[in-house]
């Protein structure tokens, strides 16, 4: 059996295939559970790299919303009900931004960026310290 180098995995071609599946998470946001008066689950997905680069250009401050935009695979953000023209919700960052806590879009970025292999400390471990 031949020894296979970690440079030779890493330079083979079929190794792109591999991340093409992402690994999805469903998790629930506790306060609008509470006000539905039943589970509120959102189903997030790790982001590719390329996605990872997009927000990373984006402004500090807008980073988790295109994070959570990207990485949210239910609800999709984009979807015309989602969006109130009326209220200038009129992009799905702004119907992100109108509907979940600043902390909240936060907590589900924090648990797209472990599903993504880029977050592996958790916040109570980086407190800890």
């Amino acid at each position: 059996m031949k020894n296979v180098s970690v440079l030779d995995l890493l330079l083979r071609p079929e190794l792109p295939d591999v991340r093409k599946v992402l690994p999805e998470k469903q998790v629930e946001v506790t306060r609008l559970s509470q006000l539905a008066g039943e589970p509120v689950i959102f189903t997030l997905r790790g982001l590719s790299y390329d996605q990872v680069r997009k927000v990373q250009d984006k402004n500090r401050g807008d980073q988790a919303a295109f994070g959570l935009l990207y990485g949210c695979v239910s609800p999709k953000w984009g979807e015309e009900a989602l969006l109130d023209k009326t209220r200038g919700i009129v992009t799905p960052v702004d119907s992100i931004k109108a509907r979940l806590l600043p902390g909240e879009v936060d907590d589900l970025y924090v648990e797209i960026q472990k599903l993504s292999g880029y977050l592996r400390r958790t916040i109570s471990d980086v407190k800890n310290d």
